[in-house]
């Protein structure tokens, strides 16, 4: 296809194809280094649960201080705030190629950088969802988020993949080295575009306050928080599939570790042919936002009844499909119908029900595995999700009515003066 097409058409801006080609550069080094620290974690301390705590340090910080982030964001220029957040990023890579290289024997300095990054992060990462906004027009930024989860999904692929093969000659600090000099490409495409192309978001003043007004908004704004709680059931109950593709893998289909890396594998494809169905879509709507969150609990609840390897990897290309063309309509539609005075604070709060949903569904899906199997972890988690669209689509159907009748009632005498 040509980038005039619809399903590329972000493509055709400038900066968007140089924000688009640093971004599967960093994607990929980060999934590099995720291999890397999981691996050098396993070997200091023998226990995934060692892997399982740098995942809470990391994610901690985005739900305690990413809505200060959010605020800093929307009053802040974009484009400092980007650049600062990859030089953190790449010192604290950097650092962990230091504690690699030089064979420090504790834990705790790898749980620091953890934790540091989830700060950066918590802090920066609001500030990056703006900036990505602005390297498009406003229409063409659903768009730009659906072929952002292609690169996402590609990166992680491909970033997974030469982590594998280069582990054995670089070894883990080399693979650090690597993540750390792919911060300085996305500064590198950061300076190169055009100042003249951006499509600035209005800023915030400066004021006190400016996290609980982040806070008053989401509260006060009955659609949104209805989409946060549908994404936040789906997030929790029916997003960690690498907990119960591994469960199923280990358990019920006696598939071991390669049945694992096949489920992976096709669980990635499915990202990617989501991120493709969510391109070429014209608008990105409320409507489609529940059909797939209602499709995919349905998936994933049948994918609970499957007998076989095979059947079970059948069922997680529409799964993976499906959950990325949800999380890109939910991003699409906080960000695109909030004010743009607040979209660093509504990129924010998704933030933190991400990180939230993630700490609490994968211990959740574990516990019901491990207690009543894997097969009925899906299904009850599948049926969750279906029953929370069902919810939110009479939730979202009654406010639109409420708002119809406001429109349309007649005006009192008081009003009409």
């Amino acid at each position: 296809m040509s980038l005039s097409s619809s399903t590329f058409r972000a493509l055709r801006h400038h900066n968007y194809r140089l924000w688009a080609g640093a971004d599967i550069v960093s994607v990929t080094g980060t999934w590099m280094q995720v291999l890397g620290v999981n691996w050098l974690i396993l070997t200091m301390t023998g226990s995934a649960a060692g892997v399982g705590l740098s995942l809470v340090m990391q994610a901690l910080p985005t739900m305690l201080l990413g809505m200060w982030g959010g605020a800093l964001a929307d009053r802040l220029p974009s484009r400092p705030v980007v650049i600062a957040a990859q030089v953190a990023q790449a010192a604290l890579a950097a650092a962990l190629a230091v504690i690699a290289l030089t064979d420090v024997r504790s834990i705790l300095p790898i749980y620091g950088v953890a934790l540091a990054g989830g700060v950066v992060t918590a802090l920066g990462g609001p500030a990056l969802g703006r900036f990505g906004a602005e390297v498009v027009p406003p229409a063409d930024l659903p768009n730009a988020m659906a072929l952002g989860s292609i690169l996402n999904s590609s990166g992680r692929i491909l970033g997974m993949s030469l982590a594998g093969a280069l582990l054995p000659f670089t070894g883990n600090g080399g693979l650090f080295v690597i993540n750390a000099a792919s911060f300085f490409v996305v500064i590198a495409a950061v300076a190169a575009m055009r100042r003249a192309e951006f499509h600035a978001l209005a800023a915030s003043e400066r004021q006190p306050g400016a996290v609980l007004d982040g806070l008053r908004y989401v509260l006060r704004t009955p659609w949104l928080l209805v989409i946060l709680a549908l994404w936040f059931v789906s997030g929790s109950v029916g997003r960690n599939y690498q907990v119960t593709m591994a469960a199923m893998s280990a358990g019920p289909l006696e598939a071991g570790a390669g049945g694992y890396g096949l489920l992976s594998t096709v669980f990635a494809v499915g990202t990617v042919l989501g991120g493709l169905l969510a391109a070429t879509r014209p608008h990105l709507t409320i409507r489609l936002l529940l059909i797939m969150a209602f499709v995919t609990g349905v998936a994933q609840a049948l994918s609970g009844l499957m007998p076989s390897l095979w059947t079970f990897a059948a069922m997680m290309l529409p799964i993976a499909a499906g959950a990325v063309a949800l999380d890109t309509t939910v991003s699409a539609r906080a960000q695109l119908d909030s004010p743009e005075t607040m979209r660093g604070r509504v990129i924010a709060a998704l933030s933190i029900v991400s990180a939230g949903a993630g700490a609490l569904g994968g211990p959740l899906l574990g516990w019901f595995s491990d207690t009543l199997g894997p097969h009925v972890a899906l299904q009850a988690g599948g049926v969750a999700c279906v029953a929370a669209a069902l919810l939110a689509a009479m939730a979202l159907a009654r406010l639109s009515g409420r708002t119809m009748r406001q429109a349309v009632r007649p005006r009192t005498r008081l009003e009409n003066a």
